[in-house]
């Protein structure tokens, strides 16, 4: 009886194990949803309700917003994979009405890889060492002078 409790809590484990996690980045937006928004009627207002806050609004122009989603699925420790993706661009006029509404080409994007540089900063470098023992350098605060001790 126990061996048997033993092998069903290692295959539970194992195929728990196998489970892909999904993780949704962004706001990933139906069909349905984005044909309610017209070029010409729709206001910002509206575009807010429907849609929720953008993912970013543009630099350079806050008439600009977009809508960036990303769906993803990993094994493990395995890489992920993408599922679905999407960017959204919604153009306001002036007057906060839409003027329009796009899907991006995603095929063109490209990973954007950082940077193995570093700002030179002046100062001292620390070790580890003086770190974790660089406060016992200085003196501890006298317990005579704080508020509260009836002097």
């Amino acid at each position: 009886m126990k061996n048997t409790r033993t092998l069903l809590l290692s295959v539970f484990v194992a195929l728990a194990a196998c489970a892909p996690t999904v993780a949704n980045r962004g706001n990933i937006i139906d069909s349905d949803t984005l044909t309610q928004i017209k070029p010409g009627t729709t206001t910002r207002e509206e575009v807010a309700t429907k849609l929720g806050t953008p993912t970013s609004v543009s630099t350079f122009d806050e008439k600009v917003w977009y809508y960036v989603g990303r769906q993803t699925e990993q094994y493990s420790f395995l890489t992920p994979e993408v599922l679905k993706q999407q960017a959204i661009e919604i153009d306001f006029d002036d007057k906060g009405i839409v003027t329009a509404a796009k899907n991006l080409d995603l095929s063109r994007a490209a990973d954007a890889e950082p940077v193995d540089r570093s700002t030179p900063t002046f100062g001292q470098k620390n070790t580890l060492l003086r770190e974790l023992l660089g406060d016992l350098s200085h003196p501890m605060p006298s317990m005579k002078n704080q508020r509260g001790s009836g002097t």
